[in-house]
């Protein structure tokens, strides 16, 4: 397989996968005017974060005038899963040079990881130098797509009256990532734990309850995975 095969071959594996995240890059670009953000600055934080939920955090964060320590603080921990994908594809991309891992780094998210990861680990030619061209097909058709639907919700966004209030599209947008994500004992424990931290502490101020909400899941997550072993 050659760059341009395996290029388009990440491209393709995402394209179904835009379907559901477009509605989530325009209700951001949207939510994140309704925080205060200005249009430019919310589509330079789609082209620098690049992470959805992390984006979606930050946006009420900074709309609930959070200090700066907490937010980088809650951003960086919503995004600690990325370094398990970095972790499962490291062996593939040990002989490419440090210009390729960052872009790869920048460009691995959830969606990307998901439809490159099969192709990577079910094809024997997936392992030659053409791997780290899979990856970069779908990152980049991700990346891509991402920055198009900010760019409509931004849009969107600005023709809205303030007022109109779309908080509701946050919780729901968490909800239709996590559900699906439940599948064993400990990560429903996880779940539970978090959300009941997150109810109890809601009245906390600068959002607070959420990053303490986040610490109780993976601990309770963490120790029922401990005894399972």
């Amino acid at each position: 397989m050659n760059r341009t095969q395996a290029f388009v071959l990440g491209l393709r594996s995402v394209m179904p996968l835009l379907l559901g995240v477009a509605p989530f890059g325009v209700i951001y670009g949207v939510v994140a005017l309704q925080s205060g953000i200005p249009p430019l600055a919310a589509m330079a934080m789609s082209s620098i974060v690049f992470a959805g939920s992390a984006q979606f955090l930050l946006a009420q964060l900074v709309g609930a005038g959070a200090p700066l320590l907490l937010t980088a603080g809650a951003v960086g921990l919503v995004n600690l899963r990325h370094a398990l994908y970095s972790a499962s594809v490291a062996p593939l991309l040990a002989h490419l040079p440090r210009c390729w891992k960052i872009l790869l780094a920048y460009l691995l998210t959830d969606e990307a990881y998901a439809a490159a990861i099969p192709h990577l680990l079910g094809r024997s030619d997936a392992r030659s130098s053409a791997a780290h061209w899979i990856l970069f097909g779908s990152g980049f058709g991700l990346w891509a797509g991402w920055q198009v639907s900010t760019l409509a919700g931004v849009l969107a966004g600005t023709q809205l009256p303030e007022n109109l209030g779309l908080d509701f599209a946050l919780p729901l947008t968490f909800i239709a990532i996590v559900v699906p994500m439940i599948e064993t004992r400990a990560l429903f424990a996880a779940a539970v734990a978090a959300g009941g931290v997150a109810v109890a502490l809601a009245a906390l101020p600068y959002k607070v309850g959420l990053f303490i909400a986040a610490l109780a899941g993976l601990a309770v997550g963490a120790g029922l995975t401990g005894r399972a072993k």
